[in-house]
């Protein structure tokens, strides 16, 4: 399996230099890239692709955050996250386009993204409306060779594997986090990435515990303090066809180097035969 990786907003840097120094103090030489700062704020991120490069840093995918998330509750982003909302999908829409520009410049072949609360009944049309928005940014990407992966846990696995197979898109995937399951009360992770394992491209370490009461959030914790399964986990990312990698991703507590070094010595101490880190 390919070196481990790092999710760049994790780190919370303030510039490519800053981000530099912080994926280099978690012991790693990759990193997942969030794409909209350099959208955004061309005059500070417009050069990290080549400073990155420059310090030996490998950029093996980006981050798309879709306009006006609200992860105050889960009731809010079910009603603000992906591009489910129609006041935001045409920003959320310009963003991808701007996005997928700024990922060809850099040479990625995978973006990830959180695609919304997809609803389970086929004729539900706001389902219909929602696949047809994906399908239109998977084509954005798509034109420069670039897939896409939609974040796991805002509905249950059986649903997404659903809209997967109604999608039939071969350059839309799957981003799998273990935590989202927990943190949404969506299901076992173990049990959701076998049924999601075809179309899983890449894999967010994440680790959380379920607050067992719906509509609530779970707590993100530092990985190997959770719920999720570890080397069963790990067993079951290793028979994904695709290879995924896997990308250290937290989103919770103020050590995050700290937190992302625990979770990179935990995983080499679990999947040592599988992953090296970078």
């Amino acid at each position: 399996m390919q070196a481990l990786a790092v999710c760049s907003w994790s780190l919370r840097p303030e510039s490519p230099q800053d981000l530099i120094e912080r994926v280099q103090a978690c012991g790693l030489s990759a990193v997942q890239l969030a794409l909209t700062p350099l959208v955004e704020s061309p005059a500070v991120w417009g050069s990290c692709g080549a400073l990155l490069r420059a310090a030996g840093l490998s950029i093996v995918s980006g981050m798309l955050e879709t306009v006006g998330e609200d992860y105050s509750t889960i009731e809010r982003i079910a009603e603000t996250g992906g591009i489910r909302p129609n006041a935001t999908w045409p920003a959320t829409r310009e963003r991808a386009a701007k996005a997928a520009a700024v990922a060809r410049s850099l040479g990625l072949r995978l973006v990830t993204f959180h695609a919304g609360f997809l609803p389970h009944d086929r004729r539900d049309q706001e389902r219909q409306r929602m696949l047809e928005r994906l399908r239109e940014i998977a084509a954005l990407f798509a034109a420069f060779g670039i897939a896409v992966a939609f974040e796991t846990g805002q509905e249950p696995a059986p649903t997404l594997v659903d809209c997967l197979n109604d999608l039939a898109h071969p350059s839309i995937g799957v981003n799998f986090d273990p935590a989202n399951m927990l943190l949404y009360g969506s299901g076992d992770p173990v049990a959701a990435l076998r049924l999601l394992a075809p179309w899983v491209r890449q894999v967010h370490v994440k680790d959380a515990v379920a607050s067992g009461v719906a509509g609530q959030w779970g707590r993100e914790v530092p990985v190997g303090t959770g719920q999720v399964d570890w080397p069963r986990f790990l067993d079951e990312v290793a028979r994904c066809p695709h290879q995924p990698r896997l990308v250290i991703e937290r989103e919770a507590g103020e050590d995050r180097v700290g937190d992302v070094n625990i979770a990179r010595v935990a995983v080499n101490r679990w999947g040592s035969s599988r992953v090296h880190a970078g």
